[in-house]
């Protein structure tokens, strides 16, 4: 299949009747890795609410598989949509139980896990590189131990759509570029990656596609290349765009003008 995984129709959205996102109209091409970027604020993590319906639209519609999203059954539903949020309650669980947490979808009564269930839990931790701490508690990692942890928890959620808001948060560098190697991973499986992402650089290099929010509205998208080039980054940042050449290779840098 080609096209849209995910499409948003005129969308208004946000908290208590205040509109956060204002008229918004997006695709989210299949199989690709989407960077969602814009200032602090401006409805990135809102916009990824609506599309896991953990949040209802105040109006508009929003299309999964050409779907209604409200029209889904959750159980089926959280076998199509993986999220991992900006901010979550820190479980005191053993980092194993957190992770099978993503096979709940697939289990049915008394929710006992299949081999399947196992073998999906224990591909997830290998790929995240928490195996080590399996039995440790949750609330004693470090956050970018636990962050990692609940990434495992959506990878074995096993969904062709993974919505991440802000996956790099606690990480450091080389953490960092290990999680962009794992969501190309993910996008090499055929799924569709939707993640927030904060350094700009780094969406730009990683992302097929990127959108930049600016107050509730989309102010551009398309490929990265084709949005550095037209100045939207520079406008909605304040920040000059630059490239550089390091070690043979082209990267991009953004500077204050």
């Amino acid at each position: 299949m080609t096209g849209s995984v995910l499409s948003l129709r005129e969308v208004t959205g946000g908290y208590h009747g205040e509109a956060v996102l204002r008229g918004l109209t997006m695709d989210f091409p299949r199989g690709k890795v989407t960077a969602l970027v814009g200032p602090n604020g401006c409805g990135k993590s809102t916009l990824l609410r609506l599309c896991a319906r953990l949040l209802k639209p105040l109006s508009g519609e929003i299309l999964l598989e050409g779907r209604p999203l409200e029209s889904i059954p959750r159980r089926e539903l959280a076998r199509m949509v993986s999220i991992l949020p900006q901010s979550r309650p820190v479980s005191g669980i053993p980092v194993y139980s957190l992770v099978a947490h993503g096979r709940f979808p697939y289990l049915g009564y008394p929710r006992k896990m299949s081999q399947r269930d196992k073998d999906k839990v224990a591909e997830a931790m290998a790929l995240t590189g928490v195996e080590e701490y399996r039995h440790r508690s949750v609330a004693e990692l470090s956050g970018g131990e636990r962050q990692k942890a609940y990434f495992a928890m959506a990878l074995a959620q096993d969904t062709p759509l993974v919505l991440l808001d802000e996956p790099a948060t606690y990480l450091d560098l080389g953490r960092q570029l290990e999680l962009m190697e794992l969501i190309r991973l993910l996008q090499g499986q055929g799924k569709t990656v939707v993640a927030v992402l904060h350094d700009l650089p780094q969406a730009l290099e990683w992302a097929d596609h990127l959108a930049v929010m600016e107050d509730g509205r989309l102010a551009g998208e398309g490929s990265p290349e084709k949005v550095f080039q037209s100045g939207t980054l520079e406008r909605v940042f304040g920040l000059a765009g630059h490239r550089v050449t390091a070690a043979g290779k082209e990267h991009y840098l953004f500077t204050k003008p």
